[in-house]
């Protein structure tokens, strides 16, 4: 995982539900872009889940895994 990746993980962890914007605010030394492409990658890796909470509000969770019965 990179440095990037984990600064983003303890973010959510910390504060699961919380704000796309939020995660910039809590990483100050990257910027939106560099939290919103890894952000991405995660989300296409399942690591992360991004959901829509409203007009270009985004809400970051980490992803659970299911159960497959």
């Amino acid at each position: 995982m990179s440095q990037v990746s984990e600064q983003i993980m303890q973010v959510v962890f910390r504060s699961p539900g919380c704000l796309l914007e939020e995660v910039v605010l809590e990483c100050p030394g990257l910027s939106w872009n560099q939290v919103f492409c890894e952000l991405d990658r995660m989300s296409r890796n399942r690591q992360i889940r991004l959901a829509l909470k409203g007009p270009g509000l985004y809400t970051v969770t980490t992803a659970q895994r299911s159960a497959v019965t």
